[in-house]
C-alpha cells in the first residue's frame, strides 16, 4: 500500500506544516535521494529541564550544611515520604529560614525564568521546600510531585559516591517500541550526576528517583516545589 500524507501541528502557538502536499513522501522505496528532499522532522511533546551552577553561593555552603545537621539533631525522626535510609525534614518551609535567604532568592529568580518559558510569566507562586538527606545506602524511590507549577533540587553536599538523579521517560507508550537508547523515538531514562552547588528545575509531573548513596558523608539536597498560592501544601 502506498499513499501520501500531510498534517499540521501546533508548537508554541504557531501552526506548522510537517510536509507540504507537493513534497509528501511516498510509503514506497526509491533509490533516488531526491525523493526524500522534502522530508522534515519535528520534535513534539517538549519536556524541558533547567540547570544552573550557583557557585557564587559557595561561601554559605558550610554554614548551610551545619544548619541542616542541627535541624536533624533537633528533630531526628525522618518525615518519610519517598526517602529511605536517611533523613528528610518535616519542615516544608526550610527556605523561609533566615540563613537560607540568599538561596531562596536565587531559586525564586530561577523559577520565574523557567515559568516564563512555560508561558506562565505572570504566575504568582510560593516555595514549598524541605531537606532530603541520604546516609550510606540511602535513596529515593520512584515518584513525582503532583499539582505543582514546577519542582527542583539544590545540591548542598554531594560527596563522591553519591547516586545519580534519574528522570523516567514520561511517555508511557515508548517502552513498547523496538528502539532503545537516546535516539529519536527511542526509550531512555535520563541520568543526572549532580555536584555541590548545582540547581536543577524540572516539571513536577516527570517521575524521578535517586540511586543508592555510596559514601559515609551525607548527600544533602534542598528540594522544593513552586506552587500556586492557593495550592501550597502543608
Amino acid at each position: 500500500m502506498s499513499g501520501r500524507f500531510s498534517f499540521s501541528f501546533t508548537l508554541g502557538g504557531k501552526a506548522q506544516k510537517a510536509a507540504p502536499d507537493s513534497q509528501a513522501v511516498s510509503s514506497g522505496t526509491s533509490s533516488n535521494p531526491k525523493a526524500l528532499a522534502g522530508l522534515s522532522s519535528a520534535d513534539l511533546f517538549l519536556t524541558r529541564i533547567w540547570q544552573a551552577r550557583l557557585d557564587s553561593l559557595a561561601p554559605h555552603m558550610a554554614g548551610w550544611v551545619a544548619a541542616v545537621l542541627t535541624m536533624r539533631a533537633a528533630s531526628p525522626k525522618a518525615a518519610g515520604r519517598t526517602n529511605r535510609q536517611g533523613w528528610n525534614s518535616e519542615d516544608m518551609r526550610v527556605l523561609e529560614r533566615a540563613e537560607f535567604a540568599p538561596l531562596r532568592e536565587a531559586i525564586r529568580t530561577a523559577c520565574s525564568v523557567a515559568l516564563s518559558e512555560m508561558g506562565q510569566a505572570d504566575r504568582a507562586f510560593e516555595l514549598q521546600s524541605w531537606v532530603n538527606l541520604h546516609d550510606r545506602g540511602g535513596f529515593n524511590f520512584l515518584h513525582l510531585h503532583e499539582a505543582s507549577l514546577l519542582s527542583g533540587s539544590f545540591y548542598l553536599q554531594v560527596p563522591p559516591g553519591s547516586g545519580d538523579f534519574v528522570f523516567r521517560d514520561p511517555r508511557p507508550g515508548v517502552i513498547h517500541g523496538a528502539v532503545k537508547g537516546a535516539f529519536a523515538n527511542g526509550h531512555c531514562d535520563v541520568h543526572l550526576s549532580p555536584s555541590t552547588g548545582l540547581l536543577v528545575l524540572f516539571p513536577c509531573w516527570i517521575e524521578h528517583y535517586v540511586e543508592l548513596h555510596g559514601s559515609d558523608t551525607p548527600r544533602i539536597t534542598i528540594a522544593f516545589n513552586a506552587n500556586a498560592p492557593d495550592n501550597t501544601r502543608a
